[in-house]
Protein backbone atom coordinates (compact mmCIF):
# COMPACT_ATOMS: atom_id res chain seq x y z
CA UNK A 1 0.00 0.00 0.00
CA UNK A 2 1.29 3.49 -1.14
CA UNK A 3 1.20 6.46 1.46
CA UNK A 4 -1.31 8.40 -0.53
CA UNK A 5 -3.51 5.01 0.25
CA UNK A 6 -2.66 5.18 3.64
CA UNK A 7 -3.44 8.55 4.50
CA UNK A 8 -6.48 8.50 2.39
CA UNK A 9 -7.57 5.69 4.64
CA UNK A 10 -6.39 7.31 7.87
CA UNK A 11 -8.78 9.98 7.12
CA UNK A 12 -11.63 8.15 6.08
CA UNK A 13 -10.91 6.43 9.55
CA UNK A 14 -10.97 9.41 11.38
CA UNK A 15 -14.08 11.24 9.08
CA UNK A 16 -16.10 7.72 10.31
CA UNK A 17 -15.13 8.42 13.66
CA UNK A 18 -16.10 11.83 13.99
CA UNK A 19 -19.09 11.16 12.74
CA UNK A 20 -20.08 8.37 14.91
CA UNK A 21 -19.00 10.45 17.75
CA UNK A 22 -21.48 13.27 16.22
CA UNK A 23 -24.23 10.88 15.90
CA UNK A 24 -23.89 9.29 19.31
CA UNK A 25 -23.52 13.06 21.14
CA UNK A 26 -26.39 14.20 23.07
CA UNK A 27 -29.22 16.36 21.63
CA UNK A 28 -31.33 18.68 23.42
CA UNK A 29 -33.38 22.05 23.13
CA UNK A 30 -34.52 24.98 25.02
CA UNK A 31 -38.30 25.25 24.23
CA UNK A 32 -40.28 27.93 25.50
CA UNK A 33 -42.75 26.16 27.24
CA UNK A 34 -43.05 26.97 30.96
CA UNK A 35 -43.08 24.52 33.90
CA UNK A 36 -44.80 24.98 36.52
CA UNK A 37 -43.87 22.65 39.23
CA UNK A 38 -45.60 21.99 42.11
CA UNK A 39 -44.35 20.17 45.77
CA UNK A 40 -47.06 19.37 47.99
CA UNK A 41 -47.67 18.49 51.51
CA UNK A 42 -50.87 16.73 52.40
CA UNK A 43 -53.21 17.84 55.59
CA UNK A 44 -52.18 15.34 58.13
CA UNK A 45 -56.42 14.38 58.40
CA UNK A 46 -56.57 14.29 54.56
CA UNK A 47 -57.66 10.66 53.16
CA UNK A 48 -55.88 9.08 50.14
CA UNK A 49 -59.14 9.11 47.99
CA UNK A 50 -59.04 13.02 48.52
CA UNK A 51 -55.25 12.88 47.74
CA UNK A 52 -56.14 11.01 44.88
CA UNK A 53 -59.07 12.72 43.86
CA UNK A 54 -57.17 16.57 43.81
CA UNK A 55 -54.16 14.44 42.00
CA UNK A 56 -56.78 12.85 39.16
CA UNK A 57 -58.16 16.40 39.19
CA UNK A 58 -55.49 17.40 37.53
CA UNK A 59 -56.27 15.83 34.24
CA UNK A 60 -59.60 17.15 34.11
CA UNK A 61 -57.79 20.30 34.65
CA UNK A 62 -55.57 20.23 31.78
CA UNK A 63 -58.30 19.27 29.40
CA UNK A 64 -60.07 22.67 30.37
CA UNK A 65 -57.34 24.98 30.23
CA UNK A 66 -56.28 26.36 26.69
CA UNK A 67 -52.35 26.18 26.35
CA UNK A 68 -51.82 23.26 28.97
CA UNK A 69 -49.71 20.60 26.43
CA UNK A 70 -48.44 17.87 29.29
CA UNK A 71 -49.26 17.10 32.86
CA UNK A 72 -46.83 14.60 35.15
CA UNK A 73 -48.99 13.04 37.99
CA UNK A 74 -46.82 9.92 39.39
CA UNK A 75 -44.29 11.12 42.29
CA UNK A 76 -41.11 9.40 42.22
CA UNK A 77 -38.82 11.52 44.79
CA UNK A 78 -40.24 14.61 46.63
CA UNK A 79 -37.49 16.32 49.43
CA UNK A 80 -38.59 19.04 51.78
CA UNK A 81 -40.21 18.66 55.03
CA UNK A 82 -42.70 16.32 55.13
CA UNK A 83 -43.70 16.64 51.34
CA UNK A 84 -45.81 13.91 50.21
CA UNK A 85 -46.56 14.65 46.42
CA UNK A 86 -44.91 16.49 43.22
CA UNK A 87 -46.79 17.38 39.85
CA UNK A 88 -46.05 19.28 36.70
CA UNK A 89 -48.12 21.41 34.50
CA UNK A 90 -46.35 22.10 30.87
CA UNK A 91 -47.91 24.84 29.55
CA UNK A 92 -47.50 26.14 25.78
CA UNK A 93 -46.23 29.67 26.35
CA UNK A 94 -45.84 32.49 29.55
CA UNK A 95 -49.43 33.64 28.48
CA UNK A 96 -50.91 30.77 28.71
CA UNK A 97 -49.54 30.17 32.16
CA UNK A 98 -50.52 33.85 33.35
CA UNK A 99 -54.01 32.70 31.51
CA UNK A 100 -54.36 29.87 33.65
CA UNK A 101 -54.57 31.81 37.39
CA UNK A 102 -58.45 32.62 36.67
CA UNK A 103 -59.28 29.70 33.99
CA UNK A 104 -63.05 28.30 35.50
CA UNK A 105 -61.16 24.83 35.37
CA UNK A 106 -58.56 25.96 37.58
CA UNK A 107 -60.89 27.20 40.16
CA UNK A 108 -62.89 23.83 40.28
CA UNK A 109 -60.12 21.58 40.89
CA UNK A 110 -58.65 24.10 43.70
CA UNK A 111 -62.05 23.00 45.12
CA UNK A 112 -60.89 19.45 45.73
CA UNK A 113 -57.04 20.67 45.87
CA UNK A 114 -57.18 23.00 48.78
CA UNK A 115 -59.15 21.76 51.17
CA UNK A 116 -56.44 18.91 51.78
CA UNK A 117 -53.63 20.88 50.76
CA UNK A 118 -51.33 21.95 53.81
CA UNK A 119 -48.79 23.30 52.15
CA UNK A 120 -47.17 23.90 48.67
CA UNK A 121 -44.21 25.02 47.10
CA UNK A 122 -43.92 26.07 42.86
CA UNK A 123 -41.32 26.79 40.80
CA UNK A 124 -42.00 28.33 37.34
CA UNK A 125 -39.14 27.86 34.89
CA UNK A 126 -38.80 28.90 31.14
CA UNK A 127 -36.04 29.30 28.32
Amino acid sequence: MNVSRRVLAVACLALMGGVGWLAGANRFGKPKSVLHVVTVRWKPDSTEAQRDAAIKGLEQLAGGVPGIKNIWTKTLKVQGDNYNNAFVIEFESEAAFKAYDDAPAHKDWEKLYLPVRDRSTTHDITN
